[in-house]
């Protein structure tokens, strides 16, 4: 699997930010269901040119929508996720990501 495949987007919220303006710099990704840590770690290596100290991996929970239409109110579910928290060695930051 190639490295642009295996994350999909960085997780931007502020507790995101938080963790990332903190001494050991922890940025977050959105990454494909079947991926694992040392895949994840290689494609961040890859793609942003940094070192990875660690990697820790959940898996998000869907949560429930609800729908309005014709027929009434309908019940269903948003999608589970796969997210993972990197962490940085020391001196190291992502450039593409602090700018936003």
């Amino acid at each position: 699997m190639r490295a642009d495949q295996v994350i999909i987007e960085p997780v931007l919220s502020e507790k995101t930010n938080l963790a990332r303006e903190g001494e050991t710099k922890k940025y977050s990704f959105k990454v494909r269901m079947d991926s694992n840590k040392y895949q994840i770690m290689a494609a961040v290596k890859e793609l942003f040119g940094v070192e990875v100290a660690a990697c820790n991996v959940m898996i998000v929970k869907g949560k429930p929508k609800y729908s309005r239409g014709k027929g009434g109110s309908i019940l269903g579910n948003t999608g589970n996720w796969k997210k993972a928290v990197v962490t940085l060695a020391k001196g190291d930051t992502i450039q593409a990501i602090e700018g936003v």
